[in-house]
């Protein structure tokens, strides 16, 4: 009867060690395919971040290029002929769609500089400030000045630090800048286009959008010549 009742244990034993392995070979098998699809996630988004951060890098590069462009043009702008000069894009197969600068943004207080683009699309976008609507710089109007938030890569990142009082400069094609005053701040949905408006009862403002990232609702920053 012992031998019996040995021999059931015994059995029952090596089962029980029997199905403990394939328990743990099936969590290390888990873990293992866990950890090999966390792994590949990982590359894919390190990729992308450093892709990204490339791309903007590179098209800073184009931005400060159209400055240096627009700051020498500038210097011989005399000719009652001059016209803004063409800048062929590196990131552009298409010549017709090549940027050309109009005048240059600058904000002291954030520390902003970059050319204003003739026209917006999402190609020129990716390089600098662009157009968005209303007349040439420094002309009775509503220059809307349309920016990507790029965070800490700047373009129009850092214009929810600005305040009313603030000074906005505009430099147009000739070199001459005007000094342009913060009236207000606000936010608005994503299709609402009314900072757009031309009726300005014949004085200059400027109007600056960029996208609220949190939100995503627009934030428009309007300015006036005083």
């Amino acid at each position: 009867m012992n031998q019996i009742l040995n021999g059931n244990i015994s059995e029952i034993s090596e089962e029980q060690e029997y199905n403990n392995f394939l328990n743990k070979h099936n969590s290390f098998l888990f873990f293992k395919i866990v950890f090999f699809i966390s792994s590949i996630i990982a590359v894919c988004f390190t990729t992308f971040f450093f892709y990204r951060l490339f791309r903007i890098n590179q098209n800073s590069k184009i931005s400060q290029k159209l400055i240096s462009d627009y700051q020498v043009s500038t210097l011989y702008s005399n000719s009652t002929t001059y016209s803004a000069k063409q800048v062929t894009s590196s990131s552009s197969n298409n010549s017709d769609s090549d940027p050309f600068v109009i005048g240059m943004i600058k904000i002291d207080k954030i520390g902003l500089t970059y050319p204003i683009l003739s026209e917006t699309n999402k190609e020129l976008l990716d390089i600098s400030v662009c157009r968005f609507a209303g007349p040439m710089p420094n002309t009775v109007g509503n220059l809307c000045i349309a920016g990507h938030n790029y965070v800490d890569y700047k373009f129009f990142s850092r214009l929810n630090e600005l305040t009313n009082n603030d000074i906005v400069k505009i430099y147009d094609l000739s070199g001459n800048m005007v000094e342009y005053t913060i009236t207000n701040m606000y936010e608005v949905k994503s299709n609402d286009l009314s900072c757009t408006n031309q009726n300005t009862n014949g004085k200059l403002i400027v109007t600056l959008l960029t996208c609220n990232n949190v939100s995503g609702n627009r934030l428009i920053v309007c300015c006036e010549k005083k």
